[in-house]
């Protein structure tokens, strides 16, 4: 019994980690939900400034932090995969760039190291909103503010 309940309550105490694209031996983020009309206008304002996040194929954080955006918005961003066995991985950049962990942003030159929300990225880059409040997509699982290091 004790030998089932263990890993029963890891996975409950972990749901980010469940849904994370790296236990299903992907090597990229999948991002699932869906985008509102502000944060794809959001996305690409920050790809148009040069506003680069700097991420983790395997971090939850990194997947917390793109669902936030939502899978349309996502692909509009400017994403460097950091994890040397990632897809499309610029883990040579991250080096250079001195990142320490994931989710990373890079604004105006400035390392920002964590789990922004819509609200603060946009001003973080003086993003003016279209609406009063911006709507984050829904997440399945709650954001968690940890830092993941590199390995």
């Amino acid at each position: 019994m004790k030998r089932l309940l263990k890993p029963l309550i890891v996975l409950l105490t972990l749901p980010s980690v469940v849904y994370s694209s790296h236990l299903n031996n992907q090597r990229e983020l999948i991002v699932t939900s869906e985008s509102t009309r502000e944060s794809i206008n959001l996305a690409k304002y920050l790809k148009d400034n040069g506003v680069v996040k700097y991420s983790a194929y395997w971090c939850p954080n990194c997947l917390n932090q793109s669902e936030l955006f939502g899978k349309q918005a996502y692909r509009e961003l400017n994403v460097v995969e950091c994890a040397r066995d990632g897809i499309n991985s610029q883990t040579q950049l991250c080096i250079d760039k001195k990142i320490k962990g994931f989710p990373t942003w890079e604004i105006n030159g400035k390392l920002i190291l964590g789990v922004l929300s819509l609200k603060e990225l946009s001003k973080l880059t003086g993003f003016k909103l279209s609406l009063i409040h911006i709507s984050e997509p829904t997440r399945r699982t709650p954001i968690s503010y940890a830092v993941f290091c590199l390995k």
